[in-house]
């Protein structure tokens, strides 16, 4: 890890070289056990906010605190997140409740939240001075609207990191790209897998995350990919453009596990391999062994939800129908998805059916299924403001949601949350 944070630091100021400053960096990441940061290697100096702020029972409290502590500093230059649903999160909080968070700047006072510990509340409280000037500015930046809000309110942003941008979690960094964050970059600096750091991107300014895999930092082995072969090959064994599935023994004495990860080598840096994350075996949805992976079907709902005059996709998540049970209703397996929608209050059964007809279109083995009736026309349901967030508060997990939901105990939670 040490070594793995010197290369990013490294990496980082040959890129940013203003990025870096003491007191300049502000971090949005929820550790419930125990400090956390995105580089890896917590330096206090760099930060403008302690790592306790992050480390308390609440997922929305802590984000909150931080995000209060980062807009009394005007001069930040870097802002980061362990995950980048944590920053789309704490955007959501700007959103809507920015007056609360100027009056509490202009006040000097952290109000009490659920799952705030009034002994970290008085800690953070410490920190605090009444400053009506950067209260005004808040409110009159947000007043005006939150495109490109970041920018407005820290004038001084180079860009921003986050320590899982890929997978599930790129369609957040795509809507933080159109709104809040337009203008600025995002910097994935980890691959990690199964809580193994495998991987270092030395390339801050490509906006496609890719990755150096370091030989010495945990043992790899990789299945070719597709291929019904169970022989896995090495390092100095990967050929440019194939994928593989990894397989995994992070260090001596743990057990070697195959984590289910997919990955594309796209180059090589000084004869180590350079890699792309494509997606995770477990994530995909097959109620017919048809196996759509999560990256292409949220592909298709993007596609689709253009075609829904005035939406901007938020959030989702997919299911199939068998987790529901009776509830599903009767016919044919199905998928059931669950979207939040921004701009668009309802969707007509013709907006519902243009997912479907993207899948038979992007997905000639789902088309095959529905013509044949062994597959079921999937469900749309559109989910309040704010739903997700909740569902990754339940999870209680500093790890990315999944996207194919499987748990039957959140079920309740989604489906109470259904408007339409």
């Amino acid at each position: 890890p040490a070594q793995g944070s010197l290369l990013y630091l490294d990496a980082l100021h040959a890129a940013f070289p203003r990025a870096l400053a003491p007191r300049g960096t502000a971090l949005l990441s929820w550790a419930p056990t125990g400090p956390r940061v995105p580089a890896g290697w917590p330096l206090p100096t760099l930060y403008c906010s302690p790592a306790e702020a992050g480390a308390v029972p609440s997922r929305a409290a802590a984000l909150r605190v931080q995000l209060l502590l980062a807009l009394r500093t005007r001069s930040l230059r870097l802002l980061e997140a362990g995950l980048a649903s944590e920053l789309h999160d704490a955007m959501a909080t700007l959103r809507q409740g920015w007056a609360g968070l100027a009056q509490e700047l202009e006040l000097g006072r952290l109000s009490p939240q659920p799952g705030l510990p009034e002994e970290v509340r008085a800690q953070m409280q410490a920190l605090l001075a009444p400053d009506a000037a950067r209260a005004d500015e808040v409110r009159k930046e947000c007043a005006r609207g939150f495109q490109g809000i970041l920018r407005r309110l820290w004038p001084r942003l180079q860009l921003l990191v986050v320590g899982t941008g890929h997978g599930t979690e790129r369609l957040y960094c795509d809507t933080l790209c159109q709104a809040e964050c337009q203008g600025l970059p995002f910097y994935c600096p980890f691959y990690r897998v199964a809580g193994a750091l495998l991987g270092v991107n030395l390339w801050p300014k490509e906006p496609v995350p890719r990755f150096l895999l370091c030989p010495d930092w945990a043992f790899c082995e990789f299945l070719p990919c597709p291929s019904k072969e169970e022989r896995t090959v090495l390092l100095d064994e990967l050929r440019e453009e194939h994928q593989y599935s990894l397989v995994l023994t992070a260090q001596p004495g743990q057990y070697r596990c195959h984590v289910g990860e997919v990955l594309r080598v796209v180059g090589f840096h000084r004869q180590c391999p350079v890699v792309e994350p494509v997606h995770r075996e477990s994530q995909v949805l097959s109620v017919r062994g048809e196996r759509i992976s999560e990256e292409r079907f949220c592909c298709s709902l993007g596609r689709a939800v253009g075609m829904w005059p005035g939406a901007c996709l938020v959030d989702y998540i997919c299911m199939e129908s068998a987790l529901l049970g009776a509830s599903a209703g009767a016919g044919a397996p199905h998928y059931e998805v669950f979207v939040e929608l921004r701009g668009l209050r309802d969707l007509s059964e013709g907006q519902r059916y243009k997912l479907d007809q993207c899948l038979q279109e992007d997905f000639p083995i789902y088309k095959s299924f529905r013509f044949k009736g062994s597959i079921g026309p999937l469900r749309v349901h559109l989910l309040g403001a704010g739903t997700l967030a909740r569902l990754r508060e339940a999870l209680g997990s500093p790890q990315p949601m999944p996207r194919v939901l499987r748990e039957q105990r959140l079920l309740r939670l989604v489906q109470s949350s259904v408007v339409s």
